[in-house]
């Protein structure tokens, strides 16, 4: 039996966006802007809820945690991709590469689990709204959002391990423009097919479990005779259901389908770590009057903030 000829990686160069020569700095300048328009956003939520005693709910506690997770989501891969961009080296050590791959599925399914849990809180209140406090009490929200961060920990911390204790042989050129499990495990001299495409397990029991949940929603409200319980559902399931649809929507993409276009899952990459993340806190502003009111309080009740929410519908 011949010998195969393994190298031990060191570092791995990071090869980019596909395509891209040429468009540096428009996309330096362009990453930059969605980066700070990111954290600003998010801090910005966090930072109304912790501050108005009225938003200390078991939803708000969990957008929270939501604002924190799109933070540390964008902040993976964008700062070094932007010094990348900056025409700084490609090169990013064995152990910045185990970090993204950890911290981005670790944080990647935090949110995911993190969803389920928002969808399950929105299912008690509309389902069981005379028990929704005892059921979701300070102890359970408590639990739930730390067994999210636990769990996610250990599932990240499996995949990291298993991804780079493979043989790899020789190549080092990460096709992409952060480190990720597919990239990272293409570069692998052994058969990874049954590891990668189990990947997206997490996300699937995710989606099912919150399709359950919805399920359920629809059925209590379809049995309302009031029109203004429709509207009172159909007001507190909008946004989560609009920033379900852009989390789990680029996960279907990504990770059910393991054969699939660089160009395409690139694009789809980029949306669900650059854009989501900052498209999050304007969805929840926009839809959520109380939490407009305590952004105005925030700022003083500056006419500034009058003026940019005054055209949004008020959900009431």
């Amino acid at each position: 039996m011949g010998l195969v000829n393994h190298t031990v990686v060191t570092h791995f160069i990071l090869l980019g966006i596909p395509n891209a020569n040429g468009l540096q700095t428009i996309l330096f300048l362009t990453f930059l802007a969605f980066y700070l328009c990111t954290l600003l956003g998010n801090l910005i939520i966090f930072s109304a809820i912790l501050t108005n005693p009225r938003l200390h709910t078991p939803m708000y506690f969990f957008l929270c945690n939501l604002s924190l997770l799109d933070i540390g989501i964008s902040s993976i891969s964008i700062p070094k991709y932007l010094t990348v961009l900056w025409g700084q080296s490609r090169v990013i050590s064995l152990g910045r590469c185990m970090s993204q791959v950890f911290f981005g599925h670790f944080l990647g399914s935090t949110k995911c689990l993190l969803h389920t849990v928002m969808a399950y809180d929105q299912y008690v209140a509309i389902c069981h709204p005379l028990r929704y406090l005892l059921i979701m009490n300070r102890r359970v929200c408590t639990l739930l959002a730390a067994g999210t961060w636990i769990i996610s920990s250990f599932h990240a911390t499996i995949l990291t391990s298993l991804s780079f204790t493979l043989p790899y042989c020789g190549s080092n050129m990460v096709d992409y423009f952060f480190c990720d499990i597919f990239p990272v495990g293409k570069l692998a001299c052994a058969d990874t097919y049954f590891f990668l495409t189990n990947i997206g397990l997490v996300p699937m029991t995710c989606f099912l479990l919150i399709l359950a949940s919805y399920i359920r929603i629809m059925y209590s409200v379809l049995n309302m005779n009031s029109a203004k319980g429709w509207r009172k559902a159909a007001c507190t399931c909008a946004s989560h259901l609009v920033v379900e649809t852009l989390f789990f929507g680029p996960c279907a993409l990504i990770y059910t389908q393991p054969q699939r276009s660089k160009v395409l899952v690139t694009a789809v990459q980029i949306f669900g770590n650059v854009v989501t993340p900052m498209l999050n806190p304007a969805i929840y502003m926009l839809r959520n009057k109380e939490v407009k009111a305590s952004l105005k309080k925030l700022r003083g009740g500056s006419n500034a903030c009058t003026v940019m929410w005054s055209s949004c519908r008020n959900c009431t």
